[in-house]
């Protein structure tokens, strides 16, 4: 697909396992010709773990895109009215902002975003990445499948062993889920095996 013509923007949230698969589609994404604009959650601002430096990050994923990202709600809120995202991603989303996405409630600077964009009827992808995925963030999960325009990257259980309720969003799938989205259609199949 020709990315170039799109403005895409990007949510970061706190599931700092996977932040290196996000950056590589980042790359990818940036490759291939689109407008990646950054969103950041505060966590991923602020954070530092056995996975590397808030600030590191924050500032390769700037380098990359060409652009210095979205870092508070109130700077997220103008998505809105000005309008000029063609479609969301949420990569990785957390269980607790798939969560709180469900109940409405916006606290940060992905979620604001998230909620300014849905009101222009466009498309948000979730690639969802949490460990209770098949426990009590189960039910948000299927909630937002089905709400209308919001489209999830395919996933499933990346430990079953060791962490049974985790489920991962396959992150070499997150182009061609941006497609469809698109293009008002859900890739198949979502559940994807180990």
């Amino acid at each position: 697909m020709d990315f170039d013509k799109y403005n895409i923007g990007f949510g970061i949230t706190g599931s700092f396992c996977t932040f290196a698969k996000a950056k590589k589609e980042v790359e990818f994404l940036c490759g291939m010709g689109a407008n990646v604009i950054p969103i950041f959650s505060f966590q991923a601002q602020t954070c530092d773990t056995r996975f590397g430096s808030a600030k590191e990050y924050v500032e390769e994923i700037c380098e990359i895109t060409g652009n210095e990202g979205i870092r508070s709600i109130c700077a997220a809120e103008p998505i809105g009215p000005n309008n000029f995202l063609d479609i969301m991603v949420i990569a990785p989303c957390t269980g607790n902002t798939a969560a709180k996405l469900t109940g409405g409630i916006i606290d940060t600077p992905v979620l604001m975003a998230a909620k300014a964009h849905m009101r222009n009827g466009k498309p948000l992808v979730i690639a969802i990445s949490t460990n209770d995925a098949l426990g009590a963030g189960f039910k948000n999960i299927g909630m937002l499948m089905n709400m209308k325009n919001i489209y999830f990257v395919p996933f499933g259980q990346d430990n079953y062993k060791s962490k049974p309720n985790s489920m991962v969003a396959k992150m070499e799938l997150l182009p061609e889920t941006i497609e469809a989205a698109l293009q008002g259609r859900q890739i198949q199949p979502v559940l994807q095996e180990p």
